[in-house]
This record gives structure tokens, C-alpha cells and sequence, in this order.
């Protein structure tokens, strides 16, 4: 039965076509994935049904009905409600508080009714207290768990993502919309998010899932609809597809599904960490007693259950963490290179060259600059004439992230919070790649020229949608403000990249871009460190594997030969019949 129609939808932002005249229908009681790459209009498709845009041309119809949908409130009198990406929660309230926001006496004494919940006597109230209760009895139909005193701000990804799916079931809708819901979760929550999907269809509830991951799509749905560049491409059955045929739907080419690693030998040590313990945020212990090293011209993937400790220990060799102790020991490749001012003042160099750091290029000689002018000094620095002897070696444990960049040490870090911790939304394209390399203009005024010049290279080699270089970050797509943040992170060349769930938010074709730029990168001889939550791609992506299992190192493994169950066992803090690759 047809629930939802829209009919020759068209959006657009200035010259940029969102949507370009979309007609399809959603049954009533189906789960339907909008498939589609990053930009490719299927959000802001949703965002019209959800009353965030207002669609340019077109009509919608809601069980035959056309509707107007002008605000968020005309879609929830509809009975449609909307998850969004990005949540829209009170971070200093906690989980009930949030649930209750902006709902009259009226609204929550119909509420209870429709849920079931009974009060005794004559009178009938509301309450903080008799609402978690009418909330526990919807969380009990669902499957979901619900701490209702607990505060957003302490909340991990995913509870923050039941509460938005309980708020906005609270409030009554019959059709719920989720927006890459599992961009950001691991498997096992990713699973259990499933399992509350089927038992709401089992209640008659119609779901809409925006995404781009195939094999979710092939999971969990009953029909897929596709979108390419702001256009239906068409509209299949679950159980009539395959991935390869999706795929080849949303980028309109034959998509090679592959992972290209290549076998090359590492160039030597680059970190070295020596019983490392590092406390969290909460302040227990998050990392116990860690002992690794990182090469060049490696990527060293780091697998684990969620809160493992993955966070925490991108965050310490970072600097961004001052709650350790151990080694955390730097090897900056330095041997018969030249020496440049770019990390250097002429002070750090005159020191250098009294300790016998370098030589001269022509003759091989050790440097003396005594008795030279500074001006002579800076004439052979520039002309490329003094040499490194040997690699630097910089004990950084107690470092800050600004102290390690003044150092030379070029470290790049993708968090796992791509707006929270590596991007300014409401700052520009350009400006944010600027915020790696501000501090090293000269003169008081910020030129932007090499910015804007690696803006237009990332924009171009990962196949950026953005109306323009000077568009807030927060007003693209969710996919496309990761490739900005992993774009300036991968491409400032550093000596040692790490990278947390890199691809999360990506569709099909960009992640398998992404893929193969850090194998480039492992080719120039960066050193990687590679967070993920997907066993095949870090199977078949990286060199080594360090599983981590409540905060331990359980072992590190050859990607080679290693396999899947091997891993899971590890990450469970079991031990395996084979020797660990160290």
C-alpha cells in the first residue's frame, strides 16, 4: 500500500541542483534505503519530506493526500519524523529532559495514552518521572536501552543516537526517517540498531534509511532506491540485487571493489612507544602498558572493540592527551637531507651545527659556522648546501601538539570526530585547510593563496561536492566534510598519518578512493596508523594488525596471514596458536 508519494521534486541551492524532478513512492510499512554517493541529493531529498527545505517545484502525497509541508511540525503532524546525521540534542540535559522538550501537558497526557501508560486515580499528571516510565514501556517494545538521568554530554555515539530515535517515537510517528544512521557505529551497535528496525517494522512502523553502505542496504531492506548526481536512477528490490549491480547504479561506471596494497620494504623505525598507559577522559585507565613500534613506509592498522582504547592512543602520540606516562619516542628521517628553515630558526641552526649535526654537500666536511656572518649562514641553508649526519630523535611524551609541529615532527591526525575535533563548521573550505599552516605565515597578515591552491587539489582529487572554496564546511554533506578533513590531513605529507574511521560517512567509491591514496602515501614513506571497524578492509589495507582489547595490546599480527576469526579472538583478550608478528 502506497504510503508516501513525491512527485517531479525539484531542489536546488544557486546554481547547484539538489534534486532534479524525483517521482517515487515509499509503501506503508516497508524498510526503504536511498542509496546514493556523497551529494547526490538523497539528504536533502528527505530534508524537504522532513520540512528542513521547502522543494523549488513538485508535490508530496501522504496516503493520497498532497501536503504542504512548510516546518519540522507540519512533518510531525503527518506522522513523519526525521534522525539526522548530525544530532539535535541539549547537551547539558539529560536523556529524559530531552525527550519531554517542548511538549505541553496536553501533548504528553495524549502521549501516555497512545503508549499505554496507565496513572491511578482520578487526576492524571505529568512528570519527569512518569515520563521515563511511558518511555521505558516504548524502549520495551522496541529493544532499546534508556538511562533516562543520564546527561547527552556523557553519552557515547550511539546512545545519543537511541535517544533521537526514542524522542522522535515518542512523539508519535508512524514513519521514521534515519540519516546514515550507522556512519559512526560499530558493528555490534550497527547489529543491534538492526534488531530495533525489524521489531518496529514487526509494529507497522515505516522506515527509511539514508545510506550508502551496500551490504547494510543488502541486510536490512526490502526495496532500495538510487540516486546519482541529484537524479532517480531507479528503484530495485533487495532480494533482485547484489552489490556490484548498486554499485554500478550509484557512480554510473563499473566500480572495481578491490583493495590495492603494496609490498614494499619499510624504511626504517618512525615511533616508537614504550609502556605507554594512558588515562581517559573519565579518568581510568585506558591504555595499559602499550609497547609497539611504526615504520615507514607501513600502515599499521589498530583493531578492537569499541572503547578499547583506539581514542586514546591516536590522542596521546598526538600530544592532545597530558594524562600519561611511558616513551613515546620520534625518529624524524633526517640522514643526508638538507636543513631548511621551515621548523628551524637560525638560532636552532647554529646550535645544531656546534653539536656536529650536519656537513657540507660539496665537500662532506663537518659544519663550523664560526666566524661566519648570519648572512652567509642563510645564503647555504637556502641553497640547499648543509646536511643532515643523522635521523633526529625526539623524546615527545610530554610534548603538545604545537611543541611537536615546532619540532618538525609533520604528524597529521583524523579524529573520529570530524566537526567536534578537526573541522570548524562554520568556517570556510579554505579557511579550514589554513588551520594547519596559519602559524607559519610571515608578517602579520594570513595569505591564503597555498591554501586555497591545496583547497582546489583535495576538492578536485577526492570529487568534493561544494557550490564554491568559500562555503561553510557544516552546510555540505556529511561525506563530503570527511573528505575535507582526511584531504588536508593526507595531503600536508606527513611523516607519520593517523587516521580514525577514515571512511566512515563515505560512499562506496570514495572510500575505495581513500584507500588507495593511504597505499600512495605508504609509497612516499608516511607512516600509518589506521583506526577502522571494517576486518576485510584492514585485512586487506594494511601491513600489521594491533588488536587492542580492553586497553591491552592481545597481540599484533601479520595482515598477510592473519585471519578474521584469529582477530576476533584477540579482540576479546583470547589468545591465539599463532606467534604475534611484533
Amino acid at each position: 500500500m502506497e504510503h508516501i508519494r513525491f512527485e517531479h521534486i525539484t531542489k536546488t541551492f544557486g546554481k547547484t541542483i539538489a534534486n532534479n524532478d524525483v517521482s517515487f513512492a515509499i509503501e506503508q510499512g516497508e524498510v526503504l534505503s536511498i542509496l546514493g554517493e556523497n551529494g547526490s541529493g538523497k539528504t536533502t531529498l528527505l530534508n524537504v519530506l522532513g520540512g528542513i527545505y521547502q522543494q523549488d517545484q513538485g508535490s508530496i502525497y501522504v496516503d493520497g493526500n498532497e501536503v504542504h509541508i512548510r516546518s519540522p511540525r507540519d512533518s510531525y503532524a503527518l506522522g513523519i519524523g526525521f534522525v539526522h546525521q548530525h544530532y539535535k540534542l541539549v547537551e547539558a540535559f539529560t536523556a529524559i529532559e530531552n525527550v519531554v522538550l517542548a511538549l505541553s501537558r496536553k501533548d504528553l497526557l495524549t502521549i501516555y495514552d497512545r503508549i499505554g501508560y496507565t496513572q491511578k486515580g482520578r487526576f492524571k499528571s505529568c512528570s519527569l518521572k512518569r515520563s521515563a516510565e511511558a518511555v521505558k514501556m516504548l524502549c520495551d517494545r522496541y529493544g532499546f536501552s534508556f538511562e533516562p538521568n543520564k546527561h547527552v554530554h556523557d553519552m557515547s555515539i550511539a546512545e545519543k543516537q537511541t535517544l533521537e530515535i526514542i524522542k522522535t517515537l515518542f512523539r508519535g510517528v508512524d514513519t521514521l526517517i534515519l540519516d546514515e544512521p550507522t556512519a559512526v557505529l560499530t558493528p555490534q551497535e550497527t547489529a543491534h540498531l538492526f534488531d530495533v528496525v525489524r521489531n518496529m517494522k514487526k509494529d507497522g512502523k515505516t522506515i527509511v534509511i539514508i545510506t550508502h553502505k551496500l551490504n547494510e542496504v543488502l541486510e536490512i531492506s526490502d526495496r532500495v532506491v538510487v540516486f546519482r548526481k541529484g537524479c532517480l536512477i531507479g528503484a530495485v528490490k533487495t532480494h533482485e540485487t547484489n552489490e556490484s549491480a548498486l554499485a554500478d547504479m550509484m557512480v554510473g561506471k563499473k566500480v572495481d571493489l578491490g583493495i590495492h596494497r603494496s609490498d614494499i620494504p619499510t624504511t626504517g623505525d618512525r615511533l616508537t612507544v614504550s609502556h605507554l598507559n594512558v588515562r581517559g577522559r573519565d579518568g581510568k585507565l585506558a591504555i595499559k602498558d602499550a609497547s609497539f613500534v611504526l615504520h615507514g613506509s607501513e600502515i599499521l592498522g589498530i583493531a578492537g572493540i569499541s572503547g578499547s582504547g583506539q581514542r586514546e592512543l591516536l590522542e596521546a602520540i598526538a600530544g592532545l592527551n597530558n594524562q600519561k606516562d611511558g616513551r613515546i619516542t620520534f625518529r624524524n628521517p633526517k640522514k643526508d637531507r638538507h636543513v631548511s628553515f621551515y621548523h628551524k630558526d637560525l638560532k636552532q641552526v647554529k646550535k645544531l651545527a656546534s653539536q656536529g649535526k650536519f656537513y657540507f654537500k660539496s665537500t662532506g666536511k663537518k659544519v663550523s659556522f664560526e666566524g661566519m656572518k648570519d648572512s652567509e649562514i642563510i645564503r647555504l641553508v637556502n641553497e640547499k648546501e648543509i646536511m643532515f649526519y643523522e635521523d633526529e630523535i625526539f623524546e615527545v611524551m610530554d610534548l603538545s601538539p604545537l611543541e611537536i609541529r615546532n619540532l618538525g615532527l609533520k604528524q597529521s591526525f583524523v579524529p573520529e570526530d570530524r566537526l567536534g575535533m578537526g573541522l570548524v563548521g562554520h568556517m570556510s573550505v579554505v579557511d579550514n585547510i589554513l588551520l594547519r599552516s596559519y602559524r607559519k605565515g610571515k608578517g602579520r597578515l594570513i595569505h591564503k593563496e597555498k591554501s586555497r591552491a591545496l583547497a582546489e587539489k583535495i576538492v578536485e582529487k577526492l570529487q568534493i561536492k561544494t557550490p564554491s572554496l568559500d562555503s561553510e564546511v557544516v552546510s555540505l554533506s556529511g561525506g563530503n566534510i570527511q573528505k575535507i578533513l582526511v584531504g588536508r590531513e593526507i595531503f600536508s605529507r606527513p611523516k607519520i598519518l593517523m587516521v580514525a574511521y577514515p571512511v566512515r560517512g563515505l560512499d562506496i567509491n570514495s572510500s575505495y578512493l581513500i584507500y588507495n591514496i593511504l597505499d600512495e602515501e605508504k609509497n612516499h614513506g608516511t607512516a600509518i596508523i589506521y583506526v577502522g571497524e571494517d576486518l576485510d578492509v584492514m585485512l586487506a589495507l594494511t601491513d600489521r594488525i594491533l588488536v587492542l582489547a580492553d586497553g591491552r595490546i592481545t597481540g599484533i599480527v601479520d595482515s598477510r596471514t592473519a585471519t578474521k576469526e584469529e582477530i576476533g579472538l584477540l579482540m576479546t583478550g583470547g589468545k591465539t596458536n599463532r606467534e604475534v608478528a611484533q
